[in-house]
């Protein structure tokens, strides 16, 4: 790849083509934990929160009717850090000279303006449309003016509170690099390797260390143990409405094969299989050219979600208030090579894959080097996933629609996709995932749940 090309594709500030791009499709600013006085306490004072997205600056803010707003983060008056604002309930306060705005970014007082002046009147701060769904508020940042696309109605989105959790981590690189390990099928069997499994009773919530759907012979075979001994995947793919369908095949005999179906929601969320009934939907969001947050919402088609496990798991690895790892490259993410040479393959802790994909996208540089890497056969969805991104920049340019979820006539129709982790005949295989899928989807409680109408937070514009 051309250095031109890297950058192309990793940009995402205002103005460039990857940055507008990403500016047509809806984007999680915050989790409403993040907001929630039992595990933010400062909110129950001051609900108030900078926001740097697509590297731009916002603050976003709750008002005391529950209503958020979104807005710049400069004063239109002479462009102090709306941030440090008073949050008086009804809006936000500039301390420099106490001009206020509401959730919709209208000025409502200019108190060292003459009696009688209405120039609060003629002052809009720019507002964004946010939607409330699955836990995140989501933001859309496409120009002023300009209508939103639906939001989607992917599983994760549809499901109900009770079956579905949010999760979020900051990354030290690029959002693209990122995005790029949760459509490669083959690492799992290398980054993600134990040496033993672990018992499948400890299982919920941790990703690889539940069993696969199916059986061998009668016993239940955890998913690392399906990774570490057949590492060759038959990897294929093809192109849907939303994106890229992903299946790896691996062999088990000549009668049963391993499947797992996974997809490419384009532009930067993946849904892959966490265990039998549970998916994990995943974006990567850009802070700016070189940090990323992800969010993982996880949906259940079984039980509820067991929040307070969820949470608490996860809990570990960060430091609150803004979700930043305890690990990185200032502790080499916790490498051990007694564990690496014993237990793990890439000796960084056996409790928490995420660390291990947090490594391989940061030890890259904060932005990777394209034109020194050397594509083989397992990384055609990552050649196939940069081509869309491309031919989508260049359309959005031209002033063409992004495409899937962020194209209007497209995102309504778009529902699911359906993932997979099992075992199944070797000939036959697509009929069993099938099934699979359909029987899971049906034995959902919320499977026949309608999404209600969108309807856009109070301040949206």
């Amino acid at each position: 790849m051309k250095a031109e090309q890297n950058q192309r594709l990793t940009q995402v500030g205002p103005g460039t083509p990857g940055g507008e791009l990403l500016r047509r499709y809806w984007q999680p600013v915050a989790m409403l934990d993040e907001f929630d006085p039992s595990q933010a306490p400062p909110m129950a004072i001051r609900p108030v929160k900078a926001v740097r997205l697509l590297g731009q600056d916002f603050v976003l803010f709750k008002d005391t009717q529950g209503r958020f707003g979104l807005l710049d983060r400069d004063c239109p008056h002479r462009g102090a850090d709306l941030a440090y604002g008073r949050n008086e309930g009804d809006g936000l306060r500039c301390p420099f000279h106490g001009w206020k705005f509401d959730v919709s970014g209208q000025c409502t007082e200019t108190p060292a303006e003459p009696a009688g002046s209405t120039l609060c009147q003629r002052i809009r701060q720019r507002s964004y449309p946010l939607v409330e769904k699955a836990g995140a508020l989501f933001a859309w940042l496409g120009p002023e003016g300009q209508t939103p696309p639906p939001f989607p109605a992917l599983d994760c989105f549809v499901a109900p509170a009770s079956h579905s959790f949010v999760f979020k981590g900051l990354w030290h690189c690029n959002w693209l690099q990122a995005f790029e390990v949760g459509i490669d099928p083959a690492h799992a069997s290398y980054l993600h390797r134990f040496f033993n499994d672990a018992p499948l009773e400890g299982s919920y919530g941790k990703q690889f260390r539940g069993a696969s759907a199916g059986d061998i012979g009668g016993e239940r075979w955890p998913m690392t143990r399906v990774m570490r001994e057949f590492d060759r995947p038959e990897i294929s793919f093809t192109q849907q409405p939303w994106g890229l369908q992903l299946t790896a095949l691996r062999p088990l005999n000549e009668a049963l094969t391993h499947v797992r179906v996974t997809n490419d929601v384009f532009p930067q969320t993946f849904v892959i299989p966490l265990s039998e009934t549970m998916t994990i939907t995943q974006m990567h969001v850009p802070v700016d050219d070189t940090r990323n947050y992800w969010y993982a919402f996880f949906t259940s088609f079984d039980a509820p979600v067991d929040k307070a496990t969820m949470r608490q798991q996860r809990l570990k690895a960060v430091t609150l208030p803004d979700y930043i790892p305890k690990a990185g490259r200032w502790n080499q993410w916790g490498f051990n090579p007694e564990e690496q040479r014993t237990r793990t393959f890439l000796g960084m802790g056996e409790d928490d894959i995420n660390v291990h994909d947090q490594w391989a996208c940061e030890s890259m540089g904060a932005i990777q080097d394209r034109t020194r890497e050397h594509l083989g056969t397992t990384d055609k969805v990552i050649m196939a996933h940069r081509r869309l991104l491309l031919q989508a920049m260049n359309t959005v340019a031209q002033g063409g629609t992004a495409p899937g979820i962020g194209d209007a006539a497209q995102a309504a129709g778009i529902t699911g996709p359906d993932t997979v982790d099992g075992i199944a005949p070797a000939q036959g295989w697509q009929d069993w995932w099938q099934r699979a899928v359909r029987d899971k989807r049906e034995g959902a409680p919320w499977s026949s749940a309608v999404e209600p109408a969108q309807t856009l937070l109070a301040g949206a514009k």
